[in-house]
């Protein structure tokens, strides 16, 4: 199977963006960010053109490890339930401090926010919005740790900033507040660990 590269050209990204059924067949795109293929008339959210791929079948793209849809299921079958949730919670842990909210999350991976947060629950254990949370706090307590970072700061940096927000949900999740966390648990002390 040869895998030349086939060319983005206007045509082709108007087709993406349109979601145009006439080229359906002619082509496939894969968006390199999430690591899901589609069909050219998927209605997906349009990816950014410098994050898109293109393939002349659905098995280069596969080959390369690209999965398949959800929503248009270039390969005509589903992607398994619990391959496309560890695709949503590989883009939630490279993610995290961004704005992530449920419809985001449905639609950089091609499915409605319902069955990805019932989907995501049954496999994980958790919804969407916990895991985030857990991961959040997680990273938080490595940066207090490890950093020099007003808690203000460490907050922004894992995607909360609103700093009451973060230093609520912090100690409902650890049972201290951040910088109770960071004198317990700190080997050294830091400047500051009281400033918001």
């Amino acid at each position: 199977m040869h895998l030349h590269p086939i060319e983005l050209t206007r045509e082709r990204w108007n087709a993406i963006v349109g979601n145009d059924p006439a080229y359906d067949g002619e082509f496939f795109y894969a968006v390199k960010t999430t690591g899901i293929f589609c069909r050219p008339s998927c209605k997906s959210r349009p990816p950014k053109m410098e994050n898109i791929r293109l393939f002349e079948n659905a098995e280069q793209a596969l080959s390369e490890n690209f999965r398949p849809c959800k929503r248009c299921r270039p390969t005509g079958q589903r992607l398994p339930d619990d391959e496309w949730i560890q695709l949503v919670t590989e883009y939630i842990d490279n993610n995290y401090s961004a704005s992530l909210a449920l419809q985001t999350l449905a639609e950089v991976s091609h499915g409605s926010p319902y069955h990805l947060h019932r989907t995501f629950k049954k496999i994980k254990g958790v919804t969407p919005v916990e895991y985030i949370q857990q991961i959040r706090i997680a990273k938080a307590k490595l940066l207090l740790l490890h950093s020099r970072l007003e808690v203000a700061k460490v907050g922004a940096s894992v995607g909360m900033v609103n700093t009451a927000y973060f230093i609520t949900l912090f100690k409902k999740r650890t049972g201290v507040t951040p910088a109770q966390y960071r004198k317990e648990h700190a080997s050294i002390p830091h400047e500051g660990d009281d400033l918001l």
